[in-house]
């Protein structure tokens, strides 16, 4: 639908009958009298690619704080030239559409920020931002918005109320927060910012721009009940349950939240994961107690997905093993005093194996710099099992080109009468030059006593890294070229075990490209020296590997018409012997629009792997000739405003056919032995009907028709028939009704 802004004279007379300056009508039609006393922006430069060019597409942005929050007004210029991205989106789903962001740093601190995302079809995303760049989906917040288009131009507007986060008081009547406001062309995936900042960069939320404004304080009470009913069409029986989250917010300092006996998730389903490695699977949570106001718990280091609170712990698999913790309630309180920030978090499960977990936070912020202190204390008395981890974290931005940012983190574990303790730490500095030039620096100690994964996730521990990064940004590309940026990326790695095992030395190179059609496109070189395995065994010895190179590339292209379309491969010699030959997989994703509203996908994906090495007993590994193919499918179809339709299904068959079968020496030399070691195939299935309906913000109507199921063989079969077979699986099968409502008082 298209709306015509009134005249000028319209404008004035409504001028004279229009509410007080601070009323904003949230309509989507930019209303001068409205936005009178709004801060005006229009200085939008291009950040993506990074020129820090006038942009392009006028584009201009009010902010105003009003007492029912920050109101927020984009008027974005887009000529018939530039063609607009029609497409409906549901919340939070990755899209390349035209759309405008407000990130906000309500403290101006630097520390925690939150994303509010509308589309061009009033599509929305919400996220907080942590450690300066680090983006998180997982949360939902309840705030204004609505979309118009007259001409040339289309307008958004958006209320975030000051009940949304929790923020510290305001000094002499003014609060000083960090903005950033951007547009994205769709069809382009151009990006126009004020100020001119980047997420690619090692510092984002420090350079918001500060926007002083008056202090304005809300309450809250929000209590969301849920009933959730379910049939188990293999048993034959049906679960009822309900729950409650609670949400008080006396003020801006103080926010608490409360869950009883919480939804772990029956509406939501996580993909699926082969996984026969020593290392843990990582999986992000959804549940709204675990994400609500979670970002004063943010505490990582450089390793991948690291973390001292991993809420996936509470109510995870038991200690008992009879299935998922048993939640009774949980507890979490968030707010400021003076200049520091605090944050408590208490989780109590029920049964005989049931876990009592606790998390205490506190964080001291500075102009320059910022510390904070996180303490964790897990009880698991049916291992007889206490383990407590304390962490210390230091933001460091000495000038506008350094960042660097520390961490300590020591562990005790006692459990059986007896205490181990571990420490770790870890540096990271990033240093930014001139004409596209950044060096990044990385150490990493984790100690081979640490122990962090009762509450935390870790991917290992015994491990001393270190890298030296270079990487340099092409933004000058001539028109005729088809991409209108690059990076460049070249490191130099070196990773020991905590006992100066040598584990890996390796140099890498990567590039990232922009492509004029929207697209994007990533290769990376990884060349690896010799080195050791020491946790494939499972703490039966080393495996010495030999000198290895692995080849990525990855390609996306936004929709053209009705398609879109992304394309991976991946090229690698991994094993043990000689003659080794080398490895692929492929994927292939399109997606076909039947109309804005409704989309088709499917990703075919087909691995061959010569040298697939697996750990079979003490220190026996198996090296597999095995082929996988999987297939993920689905549909999206948005039915109006309110209405949701996802189908999604993923099958996997596998095949696996022993080489050889190798014993180590000692020294972690393979030798191979005549042993006998099986062959193996599986077939795994996961497939999910959602229909969800919006009552209300956050107050939600889903039906789900679940299907999964798993079957491993210890004999081979052809992969394609593993995958054929895979639909006939049924270990589960579910129809999941859940209501949930949110009353705010």
């Amino acid at each position: 639908m298209r709306h015509r802004l009134p005249s000028a004279g319209t404008f004035a007379l409504l001028g004279l009958l229009a509410a007080p300056a601070w009323a904003v009508d949230i309509d989507g039609r930019i209303d001068p009298a409205e936005w009178q006393g709004a801060r005006h922006i229009t200085d939008f430069r291009m950040v993506e690619p990074l020129t820090r060019a006038q942009s392009p597409y006028p584009t201009e942005a009010w902010v105003l704080a009003t007492p029912e929050g920050l109101a927020i007004g984009f008027r974005n210029t887009q000529p018939a030239s530039v063609p607009r991205t029609y497409q409906r989106t549901q919340r939070d789903q990755e899209a390349q559409v035209d759309r405008v962001n407000l990130m906000v740093d309500f403290d101006g601190d630097g520390r925690t920020a939150y994303n509010f995302t509308v589309s061009l079809t009033d599509g929305i995303q919400d996220s907080t931002i942590t450690n300066e760049s680090q983006f998180s989906a997982d949360w939902d917040g309840n705030w204004k918005h609505a979309v118009t288009e007259d001409g040339d131009t289309w307008s958004v507007e958006m209320l975030i109320p000051w009940y949304i986060a929790p923020m510290r008081a305001g000094v002499d009547g003014q609060r000083t927060m960090g903005v950033y406001l951007d547009r994205v062309v769709g069809s382009t995936g151009e990006r126009v910012a004020w100020p001119d900042a980047s997420f690619t960069l090692p510092r984002f939320i420090s350079d918001f721009t500060p926007v002083t404004v008056p202090v304005h304080a809300q309450s809250l009470l929000a209590i969301t009940p849920y009933a959730v009913g379910s049939y188990d069409n293999i048993n034959g029986d049906s679960k009822f349950d309900g729950g409650a989250d609670i949400v008080w917010k006396p003020n801006g300092q103080t926010q608490l939240t409360a869950t009883i006996n919480p939804d772990f998730g029956q509406v939501e389903s996580d993909d699926l994961v082969v996984n026969f490695e020593a290392n843990e699977t990582f999986f992000s949570d959804k549940r709204p107690f675990f994400t609500e106001n979670q970002g004063i718990f943010s505490f990582g280091t450089p390793s991948d997905f690291s973390q001292l609170l991993y809420t996936r712990r509470v109510g995870g698999p038991s200690d008992d093993n009879s299935g998922p913790g048993d939640i009774t309630a949980a507890v979490k309180l968030n707010g400021s005093l003076g200049a520091y920030k605090y944050g408590l978090f208490v989780a109590e499960e029920g049964d005989e194996a049931g876990r009592s977990f606790r998390a205490a936070r506190v964080v001291r912020d500075y102009e320059k710099q910022n510390v904070g202190v996180m303490l964790t204390q897990v009880e698991r008395p049916y291992l007889d099992r206490e383990a407590t981890v304390l962490g210390v974290d230091h933001n460091w931005r000495p000038t506008q080109r350094w960042n660097i940012q520390t961490r300590l983190i020591g562990s005790q574990i006692e459990e059986a009468g007896e205490t181990v303790r571990g420490s770790g730490g870890t540096v990271w500095a990033d240093y930014d030059f001139e004409n596209g030039w950044r060096s990044q620096w990385i150490l990493m100690h984790f100690g081979d006593d640490l122990e962090i994964n009762d509450f935390g996730y870790l991917s290992r521990a015994n491990l001393n890294y270190a890298h030296w990064q270079v990487s340099r940004r092409y933004t000058d590309m001539p028109e005729t070229s088809a991409y209108s940026s690059h990076e460049w990326r070249w490191r130099i790695s070196a990773t020991d075990n905590d006992h100066g095992l040598d584990l890996q030395r390796q140099f890498r190179v990567n590039r990232q490209s922009v492509r004029r059609d929207g697209g994007r496109e990533y290769l990376q070189l990884n060349v690896n020296a010799p080195g050791y395995d020491d946790r494939v065994l499972r703490g039966h010895g080393i495996l010495a590997l030999p000198s290895n190179v692995n080849f990525h590339w990855d390609r996306s292209r936004p929709r053209k018409g009705n398609w879109e379309l992304s394309a991976s491969t991946n090229v690698y010699n991994t094993g043990l012997g000689h003659g080794r030959k080398p490895g692929f997989n492929v994927k292939f994703t399109p997606t076909y629009f039947f109309s804005d509203a409704f989309s088709v996908f499917t990703s075919f994906f087909f691995d061959h792997d010569p040298q697939w090495m697996i750990w079979q007993r003490e220190n026996l590994v198996g090296t597999f000739a095995a082929e996988q193919v999987q297939i993920d499918a689905g549909l999206n179809w948005t039915v109006g405003d309110r209405q949701e339709l996802r189908v999604k299904l993923q099958a996997i068959g596998m095949d696996a056919r022993l080489r050889q079968a190798w014993r180590t020496l000692p020294d972690g030399t393979p030798v191979p032995v005549d042993e006998p070691v099986d062959d193996f195939s599986l077939q795994n299935l996961g497939f999910q009907v959602r229909y969800r309906y919006e009552i209300a913000p956050l107050s939600d109507l889903y039906i789900v028709y679940g299907r999964g199921g798993y079957m491993y063989d210890e004999f081979a079969r052809d992969e394609v028939k593993q995958l054929t077979d895979a639909f006939s699986l049924r270990d589960s099968e579910q129809l999941v009704v859940k209501v949930s409502y949110r009353f705010e008082l």
